[in-house]
């Protein structure tokens, strides 16, 4: 019971001076350590907002860039579309001309071919090879020649026209693609640290197999307006040859057509004549 009524152990008032002098320096280390925790704290975060300002400049710059490179693009397939969708609608006027063309031969030649059908019932001696026969043989096979002539320009024609409609769809289908690269790039430009509810995605950062070099999609619309440049240069050239193709064409027939309308004229003289002193014979007789 003595025992548990003992006195706790008391300490030299030396001993007790040490304990305080090692628990401020104690208190002070800390003191110490959390404010150069602090500083070095404040330090780097006025670094990173600092590094996060430059690269925010940076980035809104390369966006800016970005910007004006789609929509340079995108102006040059604008006038590539509208120049192939001019060229397009031309060269279907043309059509229509080669069409109408043709249709107009089948008249001349039914005509020509009728005159030598009619010329085989003359009787007689009378059935002569004469100059009106060949000038009708030859009239026929212009028409024919010129006939096949078109035909093969339309199809030349309309198979511009297909090629002309494939440039187009690979051209709005580019231009639809720079249309929606602008858009997000223009919001992507419009967000700012203090855009209300965006959030940080994991992925954000982390680039998909698909993705294409810079090189790839200049050269990619490089190859379109090129196709383009190309299929317009055809159609000019097909459209002058069309031009060039009935201009011949219809001089030829109409050189034809003299030509056969002089011999008819020639031999009905011929034969108006000869009749005519045979009738004289006759009276004669």
């Amino acid at each position: 019971m003595a025992r548990l009524l003992r006195a706790p152990p008391k300490f030299h008032p030396t001993e007790w001076d040490i304990a305080n002098k090692m628990q401020r320096a104690t208190t002070e280390a800390q003191t110490s350590r959390s404010e150069h925790l602090t500083a070095e704290s404040q330090r780097l975060m006025d670094e990173i907002e600092k590094t996060t300002q430059k690269t925010q400049s940076d980035v809104n710059k390369k966006i800016e860039q970005r910007q004006e490179e789609i929509k340079f693009w995108k102006q040059e397939l604008d006038n590539k579309l509208e120049e192939i969708v001019h060229e397009t609608e031309v060269l279907l006027t043309f059509k229509t001309r080669l069409e109408k063309s043709l249709e107009g031969c089948k008249e001349p030649l039914a005509i020509a071919q009728k005159c030598l059908l009619a010329r085989q019932q003359r009787t007689g001696i009378d059935l002569v090879c004469d100059e009106v026969e060949r000038e009708l043989l030859k009239e026929v096979e212009v028409l024919r020649e010129v006939m096949a002539l078109l035909e093969r320009t339309l199809e030349q024609t309309n198979e511009q026209i297909r090629v002309n409609r494939s440039t187009k769809y690979n051209l709005k289908m580019d231009l639809k693609d720079k249309f929606t690269a602008l858009m997000i790039d223009d919001y992507c430009a419009g967000l700012t640290s203090n855009t209300p509810e965006k959030g940080y995605e994991d992925n954000a950062v982390k680039r998909e197999g698909n993705f294409v070099s810079p090189e790839d999609w200049v050269h990619f619309s490089t190859i379109n307006i090129e196709k383009a440049d190309k299929q317009r240069n055809n159609s000019l050239a097909l459209q002058a040859l069309i031009d060039s193709i009935l201009s011949q064409t219809a001089n030829n027939m109409r050189k034809q057509r003299e030509t056969v309308n002089v011999a008819f004229r020639n031999r009905v003289k011929e034969v108006k004549d000869a009749k005519h002193s045979l009738e004289t014979l006759l009276a004669m007789v």
